[in-house]
This record gives structure tokens, C-alpha cells and sequence, in this order.
């Protein structure tokens, strides 16, 4: 088979042109209404749902009221809020009236929120009653900060409104706004929303993206790889502040009419399995349906096979699943077809490239790889030097595509070194064969200099993961007695009681048998959790210690 370069140049779809004033608020909604999807649900809740036709009146009552908060296009709000129908209609109706929604993690501390409040210069907060209290101590202390909203949902309505300085009721500000409101005469490329990046070796980075790239992940990502259709269900366990929940739970399924099931608590095992059977919430119930189409992540799907719940294959309704954020593991990837019959495309995408852009296709699926890249983005695989490597050769990987952020706010120099003219450096490290697959290596920082070669941790950790004891596994670099790096493998089991001086050499001769003989964990420590961004992102900079 002829040998592929470096640099993969695509079949490009034919491209989304955008006209000068465009508003993606009121694009992604309109294109429903116009198509004639008013009575079609939009959004199902923990506490009830929302049609096409709705969701339009609650976006423009929420984008008129703006106003009287004092804020003006180009304004910027931090959203905080857990995923209900509320967190949609600010996100949409804040871009609508023209001002800058900031997405944020809902599970970080009081100094982080302060952080990004200050950062950005948000002038308003719209957070969930749930998470107020993180904020409390923030009160008079980020000086553009004039008001906060706090949403009730998912708490059954009817409660008493919160109360208290420069706090309003989110119910009450959509009551006071109009059920027709006129889009702000926004720019295609100028800013319409922040997301701010895990911050896991720093500071956490305000990424800006532009109006047309909502749009464009899903002309080139949801429409011809994951097939999205109007009569799906879609259901993310990852969170709707994620640039892949993001995608997943709002923009896809609003490119095509489809139907997205939101959830606000932590998505356990058993809380995705009644979803995911249509046995919650109860508006899903109502509907006698299942989603189709589910997105998460390799942690979950390990646990899910793990969970005695896991619901019999006629119980499902999936035609097709996705995940992202960690490479997914073979053994899981396969173990989950077994179960269910559906494949899981596994891919990657970035805060900075907003999506995926390098995914495994239905039909061509290879577990233990990222697949190939998404028609429309050119990847390039580079050496410490700065120039391509060849067909089985680790390098850094680099991504061009329409998609990519503006900047990070307020850090020029990050800017320049990661978004380098039309090309995205992603910080992960890759190696491509001569079918055009790429297979992950690990992050750049990651990486492993065991006896003069380069190892990948993930590469490691997929071997110790493959023991039949083990649930998941995090490879780290620690000096032996000579002061050289060596593998260190800190390991989950599926049986924490199981563990012992036995297993951990049973594991090592396991891993012996898979990989070079330099490669193998010296040392091989059980815990019981391993330390992840909100992600599910492994943290090894901590088990570096």
C-alpha cells in the first residue's frame, strides 16, 4: 500500500458560506421554525420540555430583557448553570441580543469563578440555585459584576424566587421580556462566546470563538459522521459547558430538528442507563422513546460495562454512539459493541478547535485508534524540528480547520504559540499508519524518555488496562535508584479487594507479553480513583506529584 504524507489533505465538503451579518442564535432556531419544526420537541428536562416554538419565545424573552440588566452587544456574561432548558435559552438568547455568553464548568471553586470573572469582565452572572453558594463569597468583591440570575431548575417549579442584593429570578426576568425580539446585527466573524479551557498546567484560558463556527462543526462533523437526523434523541452525558457537550447537546441537534435530553446531575452509570432506556425523566417517558444517538466519554463507558445494571441490548434504543476527551480504549470500545450492537466512534476534538476533527467513521471503526481525520480538516503530524514525520513515526499534532478559536483573552503569547497562521497546535502527540489512521501517543508534556526511546503512557496504560482485573489505569515517569525515568502505573480494579503483591506482578508479566520489554510499568500502585479533570481527562501531572 502506498505510504500517505504526513499532512493529510481531504475531500473538503462543500463549505457553509456565511453572510457578513449573521446571527448563530437565530440561525440554528429560525431554520426550525422555517422548516415548519414549531410543534417538534427541542429540549426534554428533568422537569418537563420544550418545543421548537417555545424555546423561540423564551429566547427572545430572555435576549429583550437583557437590556434591562444594562447590558449591550459586545457585553460579556458568565453562564454557570447545570443542563436544563434554562441553560440553552441564555446561552442562545445572550448571542442573540449580540452580548458574549462565557460557558463554564460547573464543578470548580470559588478562586476559579473569581478568576474568570475578573478575566472576562463579565457584567452579569446567570447561574443554577444549586451553585449559588460557590459564588456567596464572591459577593463585592469582582467590580463589573452588577447582577446575578440565578435559574431554579432543575427544582420542581413553584418554589420561592431567591432573594438578596443584585439578585433576580431567572422565571422572573423572561416574564418581563417580549416574545419577539429582532436579532443584534452581529458579524459572522466577530466574538459569540467564550469557553474557558481546564486550566491543568496553568491559568485557565478564555478560548473565543466566532459566530459561524457553531454551524460549521455540524455542516462537517454531526451531519456526515455522526449521520444526526431529525427524528433522533440525543442524550450527552458530557455536560452542555464542554465544547464536545456543547456540540452534542445544543448545536447538533438544533442544525436538524432532532430532540436533546438534558440532565443535570453527575452522569453515573445508573442516572445514564435510565435515560438511556427511557425510563427518565418523565417527560421521555410520556413519549414511549429512547434516544439514539448517546456521547460520552471512555471513563463512563468503562464504568457502565463495569455496573451489574447494564441494561440487556432490547432495553436500548442506540443506533450509534460517540466519545471523546481521553482515547478510548480498545478493550472498552469493543467490549461495548459486544453488549449493545453499536458501534462507538470514538474521536478528538479541542476547546480550540470547538469539535471533533479526527473521529472514527461508522463501517470503518478500528478500536485502539482515532480513526481518520473529518473531511474538512487537514492534520499534520511534526517532529521536535518543526518538520512532518514519516508513516509510523510519533509527532505533535496540528489541525487546520473553519472551526478554530480567534485567541485565548488576554494571553497574546499562548495565542501565538498555539494558533500558528491556519494551523491549531493541539498539544497531543499522535502516530499515523499507512491506512491514514491515527492512534493517540499521549500529550506532548506526557510523553516518556525510558532508556534513550520515546514511550507513550497511553500506549502503556492500554496494556495494563487489558488485564482482565483492571477497570482503568494512569502511566506516569519516576526516577529509579539511578535517577532514571521509568513507567509507574497507577491502577483501578474492578475489585479493589483483589489487590496484592501477586496481582501487581501478574499485571507486569501481562504487560511484557504486549509491549517492547523497556516499556513496562517498574511499579504498579492500586488506588482507587484516579485524578481527572471534569472532563474525565486523566490528571498525571498530580500523580507526578
Amino acid at each position: 500500500m502506498a505510504e500517505l504524507s504526513s499532512v493529510d489533505r481531504n475531500v473538503v465538503p462543500p463549505r457553509v458560506t456565511f453572510p457578513r451579518s449573521y446571527n448563530a442564535a437565530h440561525d440554528l432556531i429560525e431554520r426550525n421554525l422555517q422548516a415548519g419544526r414549531g410543534d417538534r420537541l427541542a429540549f426534554i428536562d428533568d422537569r418537563g420540555s420544550c418545543t421548537y416554538a417555545e424555546l423561540a419565545r423564551r429566547v427572545n424573552r430572555f435576549a429583550s430583557s437583557l437590556a434591562g440588566l444594562g447590558l449591550r452587544p459586545e457585553d460579556r456574561v458568565l453562564v454557570c448553570m447545570l443542563d436544563t432548558i434554562d441553560w440553552p435559552v441564555a446561552f442562545l438568547g445572550a448571542i442573540k441580543a449580540g452580548v458574549v455568553p462565557i460557558a463554564v464548568n460547573t464543578l470548580l471553586r470559588s478562586k476559579d469563578y473569581e478568576y474568570m470573572l475578573r478575566d472576562s469582565r463579565a457584567q452579569v452572572l446567570f447561574v443554577s440555585q444549586a451553585l449559588l453558594p460557590v459564588f456567596e463569597e464572591l459577593a463585592g468583591r469582582i467590580p463589573t459584576l452588577r447582577h446575578t440570575v440565578v435559574s431554579r431548575a432543575p427544582l420542581e417549579a413553584g418554589g420561592a424566587a431567591p432573594q438578596g442584593p443584585g439578585i433576580t429570578d431567572f422565571d422572573a426576568l423572561l416574564a418581563s421580556g417580549s416574545d419577539t425580539f429582532e436579532p443584534a446585527d452581529t458579524i459572522a466573524d466577530e466574538a459569540c462566546f467564550w469557553l474557558y479551557s481546564s486550566g491543568s498546567t496553568g491559568a485557565p484560558k478564555g478560548t473565543v470563538h466566532i459566530h459561524s463556527s457553531l454551524v460549521e462543526t455540524a455542516e462537517l462533523y454531526a451531519l456526515p459522521v455522526l449521520g444526526i437526523r431529525e427524528s433522533d434523541i440525543v442524550f450527552s452525558a458530557a455536560k452542555l459547558f464542554f465544547a464536545y457537550g456543547l456540540g452534542n447537546g445544543l448545536t447538533f441537534p438544533l442544525s436538524v430538528g432532532a430532540t436533546a435530553l438534558l440532565m443535570a446531575e453527575r452522569p453515573t452509570p445508573e442516572a445514564v442507563f435510565q435515560r438511556l432506556t427511557g425510563e427518565a425523566p418523565q417527560a421521555l417517558v410520556q413519549l414511549h422513546a429512547r434516544p439514539t444517538i448517546h456521547y460520552g466519554v471512555p471513563t463512563l463507558y468503562a464504568s457502565m460495562l463495569a455496573s451489574k445494571a447494564f441494561p440487556a441490548r432490547e432495553q436500548l434504543g442506540l443506533r450509534v454512539a460517540t466519545s471523546a476527551g481521553e482515547a478510548l480504549p480498545e478493550r472498552v470500545g469493543a467490549a461495548f459493541t459486544e453488549r449493545t450492537g453499536v458501534e462507538i466512534l470514538d474521536g478528538i476534538g479541542s476547546t480550540e478547535m470547538l469539535h471533533i476533527f479526527l473521529s472514527n467513521q461508522a463501517g470503518r471503526v478500528r478500536y485502539g485508534t482515532t480513526g481518520r481525520p473529518v473531511p474538512g480538516y487537514s492534520l499534520s503530524l511534526r517532529g521536535e524540528d518543526g518538520h512532518e514525520v514519516g508513516t509510523g513515526e510519533v509527532g505533535d499534532l496540528y489541525i487546520r480547520g473553519p472551526s478554530a478559536a480567534a485567541m485565548y483573552w488576554n494571553q497574546r503569547e499562548k495565542t501565538r504559540g498555539t494558533f500558528q497562521g491556519e494551523w491549531t497546535r493541539s498539544g497531543d502527540k499522535y502516530v499515523r499508519d499507512a491506512d491514514g489512521y491515527y492512534t493517540y501517543a499521549g500529550r506532548s508534556d506526557d510523553m516518556l524518555k525510558v532508556s534513550g526511546q520515546y514511550v507513550s503512557p497511553f500506549e502503556v496504560e492500554s496494556a495494563v488496562a487489558s488485564h482482565p482485573a483492571v477497570l482503568e489505569a494512569a502511566v506516569v515517569g519516576v526516577d529509579d535508584a539511578d535517577h532514571l525515568i521509568k513507567p509507574k502505573a497507577y491502577v483501578v480494579l474492578k475489585d479493589p479487594a483483589q489487590a496484592s503483591p501477586q496481582l501487581a506482578e501478574a499485571i507486569r508479566a501481562h504487560v511484557k507479553d504486549r509491549l517492547a520489554p523497556f516499556k513496562y510499568p517498574r511499579w504498579i500502585e492500586f488506588i482507587e480513583e484516579l485524578p481527572k479533570t471534569a472532563t474525565g481527562k486523566i490528571q498525571r501531572y498530580k500523580l507526578r506529584g
